[in-house]
C-alpha cells in the first residue's frame, strides 16, 4: 500500500537549506508510537537498517531485507505528521550498479512515503547519487564509520585518523558535488568533522562526530536506555527505560502469581451496573 505523502513536511531542500543555522535534530525510529513521540521535536526522522540489531536481535545490519525497511517505514510515517522521513537502503539494494539502487529506491519512497534515502559510502559511491539525484531521488550521504561494511573495516572502529583522514575528506567533497542535500559522519574524530562541516556546502550530521556538526542523530533506542546490549561511547542515555521497563514487568509477574492481578477494578461484573454505559 503506498504512503500519502504529508504536507507539512519539511523536504530534502528544506534541510539543506539549514546549513549553518539552528543545528538539525534527528533520531531514528522503527514503529508508530515512537515515531509520535518525536514528531514535535526533530527535524528529520530516519528509518535506519540499525532496526536489525535494536528490535530483531541480528548481530549486524547487513540482514535486513527491503521487505523489513518497507514494513517499518510504513509504520514511521503513520507517526509523523511535522518531521521529514528519511529512510535507509539495506545492504545489497544499491551496491551492484545505479539502476539497481534506483529501482530499490524509488520502491522505498514510493511504498513509505518517505521524503528521501539514505546510502552509505563516499567517492565509490558518487556516481549512484548523482544518477539517484537526477531520477527525483534526494540522497542523504553516510561516510566515516559505514556499518554495512565493517568485515571491510574491521569493526566498528573510528575512521578519519591520520592517513585515513584524507580518504574521509574526499568522501565528503565527492557526496555533496554529486548531489547529496546532506551526509551524516559517523564515528569520526572532532577535528576532521569539523573541517568537512566548514568546506562542504551540505549539511553535517554527527554522531559520534562533533558538537560543530550542522546536527545530530542518534538511534532513539541507545538514547532512552532501551537497547541495553552495549553502549557506545557516542551515546548519552537521556532515560534508563529498560531497567524501568523490567522492573515493571517484574512486578507484574509477581503480582499474578501471588493471584493479586487482577484485582476487583479490573474485571466486570456478573450483572451490567443498572445506570451508565453498558459494560
Amino acid at each position: 500500500m503506498s504512503a500519502t505523502a504529508r504536507k507539512t513536511a519539511p523536504n530534502a531542500e528544506d534541510i539543506r537549506a539549514r546549513k549553518g543555522s539552528t543545528p538539525l535534530v534527528s533520531l531514528t525510529a522503527y514503529t508508530t508510537p515512537m515515531a509520535r513521540l518525536m514528531d514535535a521535536h526533530c527535524d528529520f526522522v530516519l528509518v535506519g537498517d540499525s532496526v536489525g540489531m535494536v528490535l530483531h536481535g541480528m548481530t549486524s545490519t547487513l540482514g535486513v531485507t527491503m521487505e523489513m525497511m518497507v514494513m517499518h517505514g510504513q509504520a514511521v510515517a503513520r507517526g509523523l505528521d511535522r518531521a521529514m522521513m528519511v529512510i535507509d537502503m539495506p545492504f545489497a539494494s544499491y551496491e551492484h550498479d545505479p539502476a539497481h539502487a534506483f529501482k530499490n529506491a524509488a520502491r522505498l519512497m514510493a511504498e513509505t512515503g518517505a521524503g528521501a534515502v539514505k546510502l552509505e559510502g563516499g567517492v565509490e559511491m558518487a556516481e549512484t547519487i548523482r544518477f539517484l539525484v537526477k531520477r527525483g531521488i534526494p540522497v542523504m550521504a553516510h561516510i566515516g564509520l559505514t556499518p554495512q561494511s565493517i568485515n571491510t573495516l574491521g569493526g566498528y572502529k573510528v575512521q578519519g585518523r591520520d592517513e585515513q583522514a584524507k580518504a574521509v575528506l574526499a568522501d565528503a567533497h565527492a557526496v555533496a558535488e554529486a548531489g547529496a542535500f546532506s551526509v551524516v559522519l559517523e564515528k569520526v574524530p572532532q577535528g576532521l568533522a569539523d573541517q568537512i562541516t566548514a568546506e562542504v556546502a551540505i549539511p553535517t550530521i554527527g554522531i559520534g562526530a562533533s558538537a560543530g556538526c550542522d546536527g545530530q542523530i542518534l538511534v532513539v533506542d541507545d538514547m532512552v536506555g532501551f537497547f541495553t546490549a552495549f553502549k557506545p561511547k557516542f551515546v548519552k542515555r537521556y532515560a534508563e527505560l529498560g531497567p524501568q521497563a523490567e522492573a515493571a514487568i517484574a512486578e507484574y509477574a509477581s503480582d499474578v502469581r501471588a493471584r493479586s492481578f487482577p484485582a476487583d477494578e479490573h474485571v466486570f461484573p456478573d450483572q451490567a451496573p443498572t445506570k451508565g454505559p453498558k459494560t
